[in-house]
């Protein structure tokens, strides 16, 4: 029989949680305070805590981590009057299963909790197993860098997503990865599948983005041969593909709000019947979604279903963009540099100064997905041992003769009080800006600042940015 233990301040709560949980097969401690709570945890094993946030002497959060810390094989969830999305991130981060609001609904109560048991010997299991794995042999590296794409960097930035991906590959979670287009949330998805348990098994990459209403349900539940025109051989979906294994959704939050239904019962019930099937199909599947907005706004512009958000959102990362990355980004483009030297049989062996400087100046708006373009492009192009600033796309390579040119006037402004120098060097400020903001297409930049081409072509020209 589970044991669980209640800790909550309000008494008749904790009594009908406890009467509630008795009659469905459990075995209830009940304790109304931070201190009691740890006296009960000291004298018995606990399979699983269910925890009021707002406690008289202590609350959720501290609970949750001394829990963590000195009984890591029991699960936690926390319960709260009201819901606070970051709150549920911060805490779910540190180890909780769940983190469930008032009013209580008993099925969906019971439901969680006999999925955090579930999830929680599975952990425990995993872990004895790994400790007898480490008794017979050596424990095998990460797997991170046979990922394309994934690069384990040494920034601050890169340390910490490294590190949010080493806590979550091992569970069984389901994972939100958030970031601009392009910074590799599939790789990420992928790192994670790779060192988890199901690494064996499928990953199964699928484009939400690319989806319509009709061909939507088909994708994802597979179909019988003649269910609907044009069904002429039974097709298997994307659910079916991954089980045992992982489900990578890209742009979830493109998907109709009709699909976003027909999922939310799939990551419940995890069964799925193909159409035009009445044959029920087990699901064992994680499902890790990606996404380059902000679902939580979505959710408030009632794009986003709030409760299949809350299912996905077991564990969340949110990528930096590429120029967050610091130093990393010579590192990313070294081992680009690297894929692109097998691809074209070529022996590029680095980048030019230049190159090196213009590569940590650049913004990067397509990020990492830019960055390796560029660096195959600049190989192919390249017939030396050095990829130079002459193989760079054009709005790269002068988007470094900018920032040189505006480095240059800011040191002169600093040095002259000179009225005329001043006022030409805040036209030349304003030519660059609007020239960075159409990505240097002139006719354009000519209309904004109400001058014809031929002038902005000779201003250009006097600050040798004649490109």
């Amino acid at each position: 029989m589970k044991r669980i233990l209640i800790i909550d301040d309000e008494v008749n709560i904790g009594l009908l949680l406890s009467k509630f949980l008795t009659r469905n097969g459990f075995n209830v401690d009940t304790a109304t305070s931070g201190v009691s709570a740890h006296d009960y945890l000291s004298k018995e094993h606990y399979d699983l805590v269910l925890c009021d946030y707002r406690l008289e002497d202590t609350d959720g959060k501290e609970m949750l981590i001394k829990i963590k810390e000195s009984y890591p094989q029991t699960g936690v969830i926390i319960i709260t009057g009201y819901s606070d999305i970051k709150l549920a991130v911060e805490l779910i981060k540190l180890g909780a299963y769940d983190y469930i609001t008032k009013p209580l609904y008993p099925d969906e109560i019971l439901n969680t909790i006999n999925k955090a048991i579930d999830t929680q010997i599975a952990l425990n299991d995993s872990i004895v197993e790994n400790a007898r794995e480490v008794q017979k042999t050596r424990v095998p590296k990460p797997v991170y860098n046979q990922v394309e794409n994934f690069v384990a960097g040494q920034s601050i930035a890169s340390k910490e997503l490294l590190k949010q991906i080493q806590l979550v590959a091992p569970t069984s979670y389901s994972v939100i990865l958030t970031g601009e287009s392009g910074t590799g949330k599939e790789s990420v998805a992928k790192a994670i599948h790779l060192n988890s348990p199901r690494r064996d098994n499928p990953f199964v990459a699928m484009d939400c983005g690319s989806l319509t209403k009709e061909l939507a349900g088909s994708e994802f539940f597979g179909h019988e041969k003649g269910s609907f025109t044009g069904a002429l051989n039974t097709k298997i979906g994307h659910f079916e593909m991954a089980n045992g294994g992982t489900l990578f959704l890209d742009e979830v939050g493109n998907l109709s709000y009709e699909i976003q239904a027909a999922l939310l019962r799939t990551v419940q019930e995890r069964k799925i019947k193909r159409i035009g099937s009445t044959k029920e199909i087990d699901l064992d599947v994680r499902i890790i979604v990606a996404t380059n907005e902000n679902l939580s706004n979505a959710i408030q512009k009632g794009r986003f279903r709030e409760d299949l958000y809350h299912r996905f959102n077991e564990f969340s990362i949110n990528l930096p963009p590429l120029s967050q990355r610091g130093k990393d980004i010579m590192v990313f483009a070294k081992t680009f540099l690297d894929f692109a030297n097998e691809e074209l049989g070529r022996n590029v062996l680095g980048f030019s100064k230049d190159v090196e400087e213009c590569f940590l100046t650049y913004n990067w708006p397509g990020n990492v997905r830019e960055l390796k373009n560029v660096v195959r492009r600049a190989t192919l192009l390249t017939e030396t041992d050095e990829i130079q600033l002459k193989a760079l796309p054009l709005e790269i390579s002068t988007d470094a003769k900018v920032t040189a040119i505006e480095n240059t006037i800011h040191k002169n402004h600093e040095k002259s009080r000179d009225l005329k120098n001043a006022a030409s060097e805040a036209e030349y400020e304003a030519i660059l800006k609007v020239l960075r903001e159409v990505n240097f297409n002139k006719t354009k930049a000519a209309k904004i600042l109400n001058i014809d081409r031929k002038t902005l072509y000779n201003k250009m020209k006097a600050i040798n940015l004649d490109t």
